[in-house]
């Protein structure tokens, strides 16, 4: 199965990734991965290794909600011109948001690990979240900044009676979030915006064919008229 559709990509590509996203799969794909890396982000290293999130990081997860929500209405019905469109629109403005609020904390966290990191700013207690939505109300736990933008190194409680694994990976990130982190190889910024960028293409691509398929067939207008 896996030949005949890496063989109808080759020879049809804009038919081939058309018709995928008139399933559910991409849609609910996308919607996985955003929520599997928020769902990390807040059980795993905000509250297993006690890495509190800043301001930016929490942008971060709205946006990467945003994306997820839009994968979730397109996959209501991905054939409906209509809900597919929100779905694009709110995809699409979850992943520009998103690059912001990365590019943004990669310059904080860049200014303050300097060798001046003095008047460094870029983080506050406050969010203001777009449209005014009051989510570090509603949703405190998983929106409410508790932490400083560009330290993302673990802040263990004095009474916390950590596992062997929790000590481990308090160790491993003692220096703050890395790919590799002895090294210091992509901060925690750069690899959201590494995601972001890469969904900007995917989804940029699976667009691109919808667009041209539809004009092809000229039935862009009919359905949605």
């Amino acid at each position: 199965m896996l030949r005949k559709l890496w063989n109808n990509l080759k020879t049809a590509p804009i038919d081939t990734i058309a018709k995928w996203q008139n399933a559910r799969f991409l849609w609910l794909l996308m919607a996985f991965c955003s929520i599997f890396l928020v769902i990390i982000a807040h059980s795993v290293f905000q509250h297993y290794v006690y890495m509190a999130p800043c301001e930016q990081c929490v942008y971060i997860r709205f946006a990467f909600f945003c994306m997820f929500f839009a994968g979730l209405i397109a996959a209501l019905n991905p054939r409906n011109m209509l809900l597919k469109f929100i779905g694009y629109i709110l995809a699409f403005w979850g992943i520009i948001q998103g690059i912001s609020y990365s590019l943004k904390l990669n310059a904080v966290h860049k200014a303050v690990h300097s060798d001046s990191p003095f008047g460094v700013q870029g983080c506050s207690a406050e969010p203001t979240f777009p449209f005014n939505l009051p989510l570090d109300k509603w949703f405190p736990d998983w929106f409410k900044p508790t932490g400083d933008c560009g330290y993302d190194n673990p802040i263990v409680p004095i009474d916390a009676n950590l596992s062997s694994l929790q000590q481990w990976l308090v160790d491993f990130y003692e220096d703050g979030w890395y790919l590799v982190p002895s090294h210091h190889f992509i901060n925690m910024a750069q690899a959201c915006l590494f995601a972001f960028v890469l969904c900007l293409i995917l989804l940029g691509i699976m667009f691109l064919c919808f667009i041209l398929k539809s004009m092809t067939n000229k039935t862009l207008y009919k359905e949605i008229l």
